[in-house]
């Protein structure tokens, strides 16, 4: 049967189903083999808080977006151009972000009158005319993949129907010349103690292939070339959790410190634990503490040991750890705190993203307690932040606060591998005895104000420890109120001083613009893209990024005064905006967004309409 081949320049796909539908692994599939054609691209899985809800309901929904391109792409994409609906329930809790002329595929089988019922629907949307703006193609998924397994020795009706995936998975590689190869393989590795289950799994891709070529359901194949405009290298596909990992993994590597990551369990930060502890055949340790507060004291003790202490947490976990950070910084030891911020309070929406923990890493610690603070800005720059975090926490004997969030660190995109050769080497620069007779002075300070890492159990540098105030140089217990206001200023001026070395805050500008559109963390994609789209649509504007939120870099406040309009948008209620209006009295204009879902391009353009 000939088929009409449509050139298409970007596409934006949406899995959607129970979570027991394998939504996230079907994605994930279809991302390896859009990488393997070579489409820049990027995703945004979204699944439920519950560990298991209901079958069926629209608690129990998990979906996954990918918008791919023969361009660089900067975001997952605002509204898909195609929904695959497994059942009423995924059909009800995406419809409404689809677009008139949206292509939806629905697993026709599931549209019964209980999963109906289950979705809240009180007619069949298949049948009363409700998605007449929309295209939809009615498939019997999980009857195709029924016929097509059930030859197959040793394969039950459960396996036949958690198949149903790849059946789904098959359709579309088809629709969009997507190579099955690289998800045959990964079904042959998964399951091959278990042949028949890897048998099931292949048939139904195949099965799904099949019918996307002959049936007359679908009379058009899509085609999207492979991108051009990246530059060229060797890339792998990541997210930001594994990029995190390498990071530091790199640090490790650099400074020559074994890495000890001590962490409790808290969704979506314990992804990193899950990550790191893959790799301990080159040294990584981890540690499953007891709780927060045991897991910063672990990485603390590690870091007072001579280690590069890491540990991961997310929003509550902030909270718990706040007093150990707090030692951290009396005791001015390298220590990389990392949170992955999702939207709370409390345990709020744990799956889903928000920017609303900064102004607890730049304040929310008791006493004069300033500390640098990083956020990186895409799943492939959580490498260099992580890195970046490293290399500052141990040059400058401080602990670092890098803020990362759920969209972060389950989205996925090309990220260009580094030759480590080329990173910067850390030097610890351990404290040596002194040679000359006189006596160790743990609190003396470098030309950066760095006081010396001992190493407990050299000999010569015994020293007291603990949260108590110290005397300057000495290192004694000290109560002497002139001391005191004498060290809190030096640990101020010490991380004050790191905006030396940060680089100077980069803005993207074109003649005549008046408006900075200026963002921190995981938005930067979505104001680049809208920053493009106003640009088209005739708008002169500037955007620019923060990856250092303490210290700001340098030039933070000439840079804002010299536009006449500057707009931040975050996903909080205006917490960078604050700190930026009362630092350089700067009349910050605000977009927040606090609803649990990163921040969208269109949402950034209509923004800079508003204002032009």
């Amino acid at each position: 049967m000939s088929k009409t081949i449509e050139d298409r320049e970007r596409v934006v796909i949406r899995f959607a189903g129970d979570s027991g539908d394998g939504m996230q692994l079907t994605g994930g599939r279809f991302t390896d083999a859009t990488a393997m054609v070579g489409n820049d691209l990027a995703t945004l899985p979204n699944f439920p808080a519950e560990i298991r809800a209901p079958a069926g309901t629209l608690a129990g929904v998990s979906a996954f977006q990918i918008h791919f391109a023969s361009r660089d792409i900067l975001t997952p994409g605002d509204s898909p151009n195609v929904l695959v609906a497994m059942n009423p329930a995924a059909l009800k809790a995406n419809i409404s972000e689809l677009q008139r002329g949206a292509t939806i595929i629905v697993n026709e089988d599931a549209f019964s009158k209980r999963n109906l019922e289950k979705a809240r629907y009180a007619s069949s949307p298949l049948e009363d005319g409700s998605l007449e703006a929309y295209r939809v193609h009615r498939i019997p998924m999980s009857t195709l993949t029924t016929r097509a397994v059930e030859t197959i020795e040793g394969v039950s009706t459960r396996d036949a129907s958690r198949a149903k995936n790849l059946f789904a998975l098959g359709v579309l590689s088809w629709l969009y010349g997507r190579p099955t190869d690289v998800t045959k393989r990964w079904i042959e590795r998964k399951f091959a103690r278990d042949p028949s289950v890897a048998q099931a799994n292949l048939a139904a891709l195949e099965a799904g292939w099949s019918f996307g070529e002959t049936t007359e359901l679908l009379d058009v194949q899509y085609r999207v070339a492979p991108a051009t405009d990246v530059a060229p290298g060797t890339y792998r596909n990541v997210n930001g959790t594994t990029a995190l990992a390498l990071g530091l993994v790199a640090a490790s590597a650099r400074s020559g410190l074994p890495l000890v990551l001590a962490s409790y369990p808290i969704t979506p930060a314990s992804e990193l634990l899950h990550e790191l502890s893959r790799h301990a055949n080159i040294g990584v340790s981890t540690i499953q503490a007891e709780d927060e507060i045991a897991a910063a004291g672990m990485a603390l003790g590690a870091a007072f040991g001579g280690r590069l202490g890491v540990t991961a947490t997310s929003g509550p976990g902030m909270d718990l750890k706040a007093e150990m950070i707090g030692l951290a910084v009396m005791l001015e030891l390298p220590l990389i705190v990392i949170d992955v911020q999702r939207a709370g309070p409390s345990t709020g929406m744990p799956t889903k993203t928000e920017q609303s923990d900064l102004l607890l890493a730049l304040f929310g610690r008791h006493g004069e307690s300033p500390l640098p603070v990083i956020a990186p800005s895409t799943a492939g720059d959580c490498f260099d932040a992580g890195f970046e975090a490293a290399r500052i926490a141990i040059r400058y004997r401080t602990p670092v606060i890098l803020l990362s969030d759920t969209f972060l660190a389950s989205s996925s995109e090309p990220w260009r591998i580094p030759d480590v050769r080329t990173l910067p080497a850390i030097d610890p620069d351990f404290a040596q005895a002194p040679t000359d007779g006189a006596e160790f002075a743990p609190y003396s300070r470098d030309e950066r104000l760095a006081r010396p890492w001992a190493i407990p159990g050299t000999p010569g540098l015994q020293h007291r420890i603990g949260g108590l105030e110290k005397a300057h140089g000495s290192g004694n217990i000290s109560y002497d109120g002139a001391n005191h206001e004498r060290m809190t200023e030096l640990r101020a001026a010490k991380v004050a001083g790191i905006a030396d070395e940060v680089p100077p805050l980069v803005v993207d500008s074109e003649p005549g613009a008046n408006l900075l559109v200026l963002g921190w963390g995981s938005s930067q994609g979505s104001i680049r893209a809208g920053v493009r789209r106003a640009r088209e649509a005739g708008h002169k504007v500037a955007c620019a990024q923060l990856r250092h939120l303490n210290p700001l870099p340098a030039n933070t406040g000439d840079v804002l005064r010299s536009f006449d309009r500057v707009l931040v948008p975050e996903m909080n209620s205006g917490q960078l905006a604050q700190v930026l209006r009362a630092k350089f009295l700067v009349d910050i204009e605000c977009f927040c967004k606090v609803q649990g879902q990163p921040l969208f391009a269109a949402e950034i353009e209509q923004q800079i309409a508003e204002r032009q």
